[in-house]
């Protein structure tokens, strides 16, 4: 399992992953999910990937020379040379089919699933910042407004922090610490995704970025934010209000709209 997260703002992209990949209790490695493409002053793409390892390192390493036909008669299409963000995700659609055709009926025979799940963004010069999540059929869909960010692998203990505070005006270093903190959550609760972490941070317009960083158990900055984030919840959870059982306590008080819950007190009552 692995968690990895990106993110689409207004001031630019942040992009996460870990690297723990297990295949049971006792065998947990360390892989990179998270490879960064770059042409400075011309585009700034990376690419995350989640799911069978095999299946992503060859998605991966296909995606290097995977070309689609132009259909204007020009040179075939790369990550390299398209001319916009959806174009690219085109090709590493392509990509992630041609790796079916090759290995899904043997995998399938072996009773393995070709289980693959990819988040794919950046920018081209010419166009905005686009960001896509990629499926195991090579179809994908675009991030919006409404839907900033996307999330595969282990994404269910860190969503909730992002749903609660990121918005495409959250500012690029409020959205780093956001997705940090998920990260953190998803550390504490699942021991299938580990450190070390790679964060790539992204301005918008720049087509490249210096922003990139390995994160471990030595990092400083993410053993503060950690530390910090568990103390300040605390501290929220203790100032919270205690439930109030009394008569005139609002958490006793009936519902205008639901009775109780009916107590069974007999082996001869109806559960209905």
């Amino acid at each position: 399992m692995t968690y990895c997260v990106a993110v689409k703002l207004q001031a630019g992209m942040v992009f996460l992953s870990d690297s723990r990949t297990h295949a049971g209790i006792d065998q947990i490695s360390t892989f990179r999910k998270m490879i960064v493409y770059e042409n400075p002053g011309d585009r700034f793409m990376v690419l995350l990937s989640a799911g069978n390892l095999s299946i992503s390192q060859s998605i991966r390493e296909l995606l290097q020379t995977e070309q689609l036909h132009d259909p204007d008669g020009g040179e075939p299409i790369t990550i390299w040379n398209a001319r916009s963000m959806f174009d690219a995700a085109r090709v590493l659609g392509s990509a992630v089919r041609h790796v079916y055709e090759r290995d899904g009926e043997a995998l399938r025979r072996s009773g393995i699933e070709f289980n693959a799940s990819l988040i794919f963004g950046g920018q081209i010069r010419g166009e905005g910042m686009r960001l896509f999540q990629v499926y195991s059929p090579g179809n994908f869909i675009e991030a919006t407004a409404e839907t900033p960010f996307f999330q595969i692998g282990e994404s269910k203990y860190g969503k909730p922090v992002l749903d609660r505070l990121i918005t495409p005006e959250t500012p690029l270093a409020d959205a780093t610490k956001c997705l940090l903190i998920s990260m953190d959550s998803t550390l504490k609760s699942n021991l299938s995704v580990g450190l070390p972490l790679d964060l790539a941070v992204y301005e918008a317009d720049r087509f490249s970025s210096d922003q990139v960083v390995c994160i471990d158990e030595h990092n400083a900055y993410f053993r503060a934010l950690r530390g910090a984030w568990s103390a300040k919840l605390r501290e929220a959870f203790d100032q919270l209000p205690a439930p109030d059982w009394s008569v005139a306590g609002e958490l006793a008080a009936p519902s205008p709209r639901h009775r109780a819950l009916r107590k069974i007190t007999h082996p001869r009552d109806r559960l209905i």
